[in-house]
């Protein structure tokens, strides 16, 4: 999916503790189980073997087994900090016979053809560059007849950003690699996925991502600067404040996807 070199960690304790701050233990991205139990509306889970891309602190993936009834989920990222997290929330669960999470370098998905009945993934896919690549491999780990459920962070238009958004990405430090929601669609109809859909979620979180600033400046503030130092609240503050100008002009859209692999 990415080069094989093995991935410098950009979620670090960090990041996970001020992460876990705003949208709670586990969750590394918004909505908490709310925004999860979306995604997956209307599939049934139930006896299912599910994969995680980009588990993260692995809540998504332990909320899949616990609430959704999955049979057995497997969380997977590249990087090695927020793996070792998810490693220790499955424990405290309980849930170590349904729940395990695997750290591989960026690169193909290390399982099987044919391993799992659902690929889900929670605002990861724009760390991986090629997205037809990427659509791929999440094919090819899908049994005949399965489902990829996703939602991810994307750009509303492809060409050059707006100075806006170089600014936003930049203030970020991340490796984004935004794609609009039509070049996802297309990757994922170049894969092999039938009756592709996508749902706009820029009016939800454009409202949540202000609440989230509010709280940061707010209530949160002492609490989390002292976990993890006023200069790192400072500096997410600015990345919030440059965030919500390209959420409120629309060129921030995330989005959820999702795609059917043929049973023939």
């Amino acid at each position: 999916m990415i080069e094989t070199a093995d991935a410098e960690p950009e979620y670090d304790d960090t990041a996970i503790r001020f992460l876990e701050a705003l949208w709670g233990d586990g969750y590394l991205s918004p909505g908490g189980p709310e925004e999860v139990d979306r995604v997956v509306e209307g599939l049934a889970l139930k006896g299912k073997t599910i994969l995680d891309i980009g588990c993260g602190a692995g809540g998504i993936t332990l909320h899949l087994v616990a609430r959704h009834g999955a049979a057995h989920a497997i969380g997977f990222d590249v990087e090695r900090p927020v793996i070792e997290a998810a490693r220790r929330g499955v424990a405290v669960q309980g849930l170590q016979d349904r729940v395990r999470f695997v750290q591989a370098p960026p690169g193909p998905l290390p399982f099987a053809d044919a391993s799992f009945d659902v690929v889900f993934s929670k605002d990861a896919l724009l760390h991986v560059p090629d997205k037809d690549a990427l659509f791929a491999e999440i094919f090819r780990v899908l049994n005949p007849g399965g489902v990829f459920a996703a939602s991810n962070w994307m750009i509303g238009h492809d060409g050059e950003p707006s100075p806006e958004m170089k600014a936003y990405v930049a203030a970020e430090g991340l490796s984004f690699a935004m794609a609009s929601p039509a070049r996802y669609a297309e990757a994922m109809r170049r894969a092999g996925f039938t009756d592709i859909t996508i749902r706009d979620r820029n009016p939800w979180y454009r409202e949540v991502a202000r609440d989230e600033l509010a709280r940061l400046k707010g209530p949160l503030y002492q609490p989390v600067a002292a976990a993890v130092g006023a200069a790192y609240v400072d500096k997410n503050i600015r990345t919030w404040e440059a965030m919500q100008k390209v959420l409120d002009s629309g060129e921030h859209r995330p989005t959820h996807l999702r795609g059917w692999k043929p049973v023939g």
